[in-house]
């Protein structure tokens, strides 16, 4: 056979925040080959998969990963090359087996990652597929709603926000390109409404601005002054989604709202806050509401708000199958957040995804905070088919990226495309 691999080669290059990352390339014997970058996260679990980093003094701040480029290319790529790359499983279970930790700490999960996604986009290529239809199949045409980072708080930005993320969800477009546009133009109208107001348009690690504001609650308020005065309807065309990444705040069994002078909380506390935001504002996804560590404060809050909005789990479940097995058995959430990287293969992310959805729960494909302009997720999101992705803002291009190969991928699909969750 020609569409064997050949070669498997690693190299360090930088992400959105200039930190460096791994880039693999897969090439076949027939010539074919698949390239994909690895993203990192600022604000991350503590049971995620582990990134290998260098721990140099002297060279990035330590953050270097030419330990986990070795790892690819002398480690990992002597036992794959020569295989056949449409065996994805085989790919995957064997750089498992390779390492033999519980979460990749030996080899790397970034080095891992890296091999995966490019063995799955030279094999996309190799059967003539788009990477979208070579792992979602012939029905892979569901477009995702976006949720777009517009307002950056928390780990993400130097702002007055203990929040990280205030998301707009255009869900009331009648596709993905309208949906773009109206989030743009969402976009531009609060640049407009902040610029009015004397605060800053400077943005965040996700492309979101980054103001000064009173507290977290303003957050809302802006986002429901831009969205109408962009003429779009509040909830019906566009709706908003948070992700306070509690863990953030949570110190000593309290969340601290330090950044915006709001006190300490306890968990019930926190939800009784969320739950008069749902009264006033168009609320319907709530990520990370409380920590990572507080399994009993999410299932009181899924129990007491989860009929009204969607309730997801990232840090809580770290896109593995066995925190997302306890989370439906205990009822903490009714949605996962999926990061590859998390778990650091194609595979277990997809096994994580057939739990959600034999628990009728929704999840929602999700990039890092460190990215870069590899769209990898943009088709994965598709293949995947479940209506919703996270990939930041309106603006910088290594989120841009994604939206625009989002739009290539409906162009293709034409009028057998579908849009929404």
């Amino acid at each position: 056979m020609n569409n064997r691999i050949r070669s498997i080669r690693a190299t360090e290059i930088l992400d959105s925040r200039g930190t460096p990352t791994v880039r693999v390339s897969v090439h076949l014997d027939n010539g074919i080959f698949g390239v994909s970058s690895v993203p990192s996260g600022a604000s991350t679990g503590e049971n995620e998969a582990a990134e290998l980093r260098d721990a140099e003094a002297g060279r990035y701040g330590g953050k270097g990963v030419r330990r986990a480029v070795a790892n690819v290319n002398d480690v990992i790529a002597p036992q794959l090359v020569g295989r056949d790359p449409t065996r994805q499983v085989e790919f995957d279970l064997a750089m498992i087996e390779l390492d033999s930790t519980p979460n990749k700490s030996k080899l790397g999960a970034n080095a891992i990652l890296g091999v995966s996604q490019s063995v799955a986009r030279a094999a996309a290529a190799a059967t003539g597929l788009p990477l979208y239809a070579y792992l979602g199949g012939v029905g892979a045409r569901r477009l995702p709603v976006p949720m777009m980072n517009v307002i950056n708080g928390g780990k993400h930005a130097d702002s007055s926000l203990d929040f990280q993320e205030f998301m707009i969800m255009p869900r009331g477009a009648p596709s993905f390109a309208e949906a773009l546009r109206y989030g743009a133009e969402t976009f531009q109208a609060l640049k407009g409404l902040l610029h009015e107001r004397g605060l800053s348009t400077a943005v965040g690690d996700e492309g979101g601005f980054a103001p000064q504001l009173k507290s977290n609650e303003e957050g809302c308020e802006l986002l429901v002054t831009a969205i109408e005065r962009a003429h779009y309807r509040p909830g019906e065309d566009i709706a908003i989604a948070l992700d306070p990444a509690a863990s953030s705040f949570f110190e000593n069994g309290k969340y601290r709202l330090t950044r915006s002078r709001q006190g300490d909380k306890s968990a019930d506390e926190m939800t009784a806050l969320y739950q008069t935001w749902l009264d006033r504002f168009p609320i319907v996804s709530l990520e990370d509401g409380l920590a990572e560590s507080d399994w009993e404060g999410f299932r009181r809050q899924t129990a007491a708000l989860g009929a009204r909005i969607q309730i997801v789990g990232d840090d809580l479940l770290v896109t593995n199958p066995i925190y997302i097995a306890r989370g439906i058995a205990e009822k903490t959430c009714n949605a996962a957040l999926i990061k590859l990287n998390q778990i650091g293969t194609v595979t277990e992310t997809i096994e994580a995804i057939d739990l959600c959805r034999k628990a009728g729960w929704g999840f929602v494909i999700s990039h890092r905070s460190g990215e870069t302009e590899d769209s990898f997720i943009a088709d994965f999101a598709v293949a995947m088919g479940g209506g919703q992705i996270k990939t930041g803002s309106l603006c910088r291009s290594e989120r841009i990226a994604k939206y625009n190969r989002l739009l290539e991928i409906e162009q293709e699909l034409g009028d057998a495309a579908i849009f929404g969750a």
